[in-house]
């Protein structure tokens, strides 16, 4: 303990001694540092993003879904006795938070002004107690313009009759607002193609990619649009306490379901508009159920976390590759410069690896320091742009950012990552001028600095 007192202490000295080269090498491995903390949280912000924004609006944390065929050569999303499976789910699964029915439809939507695709998601406010706290509504100026900064409209009117609550995306390309009437017009499972009048009661936030093509009806107007009896729906969509758990709960219904009789199709990780080719040309009738967890239904949207992350990760490579080298020609000048002390050190007994591990010591207490304020810099830098809540203005941005607001999120895993990956690449670039150090000769050091 001693030894390793007395190591730490000569460490520190010697940053001390040399603090302007100490002041400059550590400033660029806090600046990397920043900036690793930085690429992490704008990551992680946009899965945060993408979850909250897919389980919003599209998916549960689980689903419970499927196709009905009438015949061996259709497909239609549905899934019957709806009542019934939400029991067997309740009961049967204890990490439920709650459960909700969801219709699921595609529309042409009309103004007087414009049209667009999208998809519909009919709901029961008295069922989904989350969906209100996350459907915000935008002031009339986000989608508007000269509008005001006023809110209009109110999302608790979508248990009115013939209702709808579009985004501000959408209300900006169909030149509408709160109070303004929209057409829906879709191709029923029977082929027929049906339309319904809705009115516009509140224009909510957007809240990523997704809401571009999503907008929420009642119930009733699905069933109205597709000809549907009421206890047939779209989907069960299933919220856990922890959206964790969501492979492992999926995996149990599974088997529940089956034991209860029902037929279920394959697993396959894919949303469930992009199955119905295989199952129409499938040779069987009558219901199957489909299981898909969160991330399946949005797997076709990860490709811009993972690009996101390897574009991160190869800027930090080539950044920490450049503070490698600093670090090793700063270790070298190091022992360049203080041969005479490793020579008297050597000369007083100290061992090979105590002068390796001395020199080790001091890479390590640079990078750490260095990266916790790297951290802690960073981390001011995330609380600040959160705190001014900064709006997104070009669509494009906002579409890959997956949120209009830009959103950043720190994890205590990712502060851990970032300080233990700067000091242990910090460290690891001393180790050969460390090495080199511990195997000068005593004569040789001394003799050197003459």
């Amino acid at each position: 303990m001693a030894t390793i007192k007395m190591i730490l202490l000569i460490a520190v000295r010697n940053l001390w001694m040399a603090r302007r080269r100490s002041l400059f090498l550590g400033g660029a491995l806090s600046i990397v540092t920043t900036l690793l903390v930085l690429l992490m949280a704008l990551s992680q912000g946009m899965s945060d993003n993408m979850i909250h924004s897919a389980t919003t609006l599209t998916t549960g944390h689980v689903n419970v879904a499927g196709f009905y065929k009438a015949t061996s050569s259709d497909s239609s999303p549905l899934i019957t006795d709806t009542s019934k499976l939400k029991a067997i789910v309740e009961e049967s699964i204890p990490e439920v938070d709650y459960v909700v029915s969801r219709g699921r439809g595609f529309a042409r939507v009309t103004s007087e002004t414009g049209a667009l695709s999208s998809l519909l998601a009919g709901v029961d406010l008295e069922q989904e107690p989350a969906l209100l706290d996350v459907l915000e509504s935008a002031p009339e100026s986000f989608y508007k313009e000269g509008g005001s900064d006023t809110i209009k409209g109110d999302v608790q009117k979508l248990k009115d009759p013939n209702s709808v609550i579009i985004f501000a995306t959408q209300a900006e390309r169909l030149e509408v607002g709160v109070g303004d009437r929209l057409t829906l017009r879709v191709q029923s499972f029977t082929g027929m193609a049906n339309t319904v009048d809705v009115t516009i009661v509140a224009v909510a936030r957007d809240i990523g990619l997704l809401s571009n093509f999503s907008m929420f009806v009642p119930s009733e107007v699905i069933q109205e649009l597709y000809q549907l009896k009421p206890d047939t729906s779209g989907a069960i969509y299933v919220y856990l306490h922890d959206i964790d758990k969501s492979a492992v709960v999926m995996a149990r219904l599974r088997e529940v379901l089956h034991k209860e009789g029902y037929e279920l199709m394959e697993y396959q990780p894919a949303p469930y508009f992009a199955k119905f080719g295989t199952v129409s040309g499938e040779d069987w009738t009558g219901q199957k159920l489909d299981l898909t967890m969160w991330s399946d239904e949005i797997e076709f949207l990860t490709w811009i976390l993972t690009a996101l992350d390897t574009v991160s990760f190869g800027l930090i490579g080539i950044l920490v590759a450049i503070i490698a080298v600093g670090v090793m020609n700063t270790m070298w000048i190091s022992v360049r410069k203080r041969t005479t002390e490793i020579g008297t050190l050597r000369a007083v007994g100290m061992s090979k690896s105590r002068v390796w591990w001395l020199f080790i010591s001091e890479a390590a207490l640079l990078g750490l320091i260095a990266a916790l304020v790297g951290v802690l810099c960073g981390a001011l830098v995330v609380l600040t742009v959160n705190a001014l809540e900064i709006r997104i203005p070009v669509d494009a941005v906002r579409a890959i950012l997956l949120s209009d607001t830009l959103n950043l999120s720190l994890k205590p895993d990712q502060v851990f990552n970032a300080v233990g990956v700067m000091t242990f690449f910090t460290t690891l670039s001393a180790m050969w001028p460390a090495f080199k150090a511990a195997n000068l000769q005593p004569v040789e050091a001394i003799q050197q600095s003459e």
